[in-house]
């Protein structure tokens, strides 16, 4: 089911449907854990096509065609997500957990920040991302705060 889906969006976005690239998009389509290239790496080390190369030039191709994009954290990280579903990402300065929001009309609001954007600034807006930062229920939990 995931192969399938990972086939027809890189046929969609005039990628070669590769082993590499089916494996990985496949494995962001299943999981929302936002992984890195190492955890990716480590998830899918009994693939011998899976070394580190491939797995990092697989995520810059997926990148480029905006199937998957990059989120840096604030411990230096980057991971990656499936972004094909328009949705934000909220992240816990503590642990680092990252988790998706999803927000009805946020592609639409999404298009006006970059409309102001390119107004205010004479930039080209090409792509965008927002990130909110907090602490998640289990570091509250841990540093006994409450709401």
């Amino acid at each position: 089911m995931y192969d399938e889906k990972a086939k027809e969006l890189l046929h969609k976005h005039h990628l070669n449907a590769t082993k590499p690239r089916i494996k990985i998009l496949s494995y962001l389509i299943k999981n929302h854990n936002h992984p890195t290239a190492e955890m990716l790496y480590h998830d899918l080390a009994e693939d011998e096509q899976s070394s580190k190369a491939t797995i990092y030039n697989t995520l810059n191709s997926l990148i480029s065609v905006g199937i998957v994009i990059e989120i840096k954290n604030g411990d230096n990280s980057t991971h990656y997500d499936y972004f094909v579903e328009p949705h934000f990402h909220i992240i816990c300065k503590n642990c680092g957990k990252i988790s998706d929001v999803f927000y009805p009309n946020f592609d639409a609001i999404e298009e006006k920040m970059k409309e102001k954007a390119q107004e205010q600034t004479g930039y080209l807006a090409s792509s965008s991302h927002l990130e909110i930062y907090g602490l998640c229920p289990n570091c509250q939990e841990k540093l006994n705060i409450k709401k």
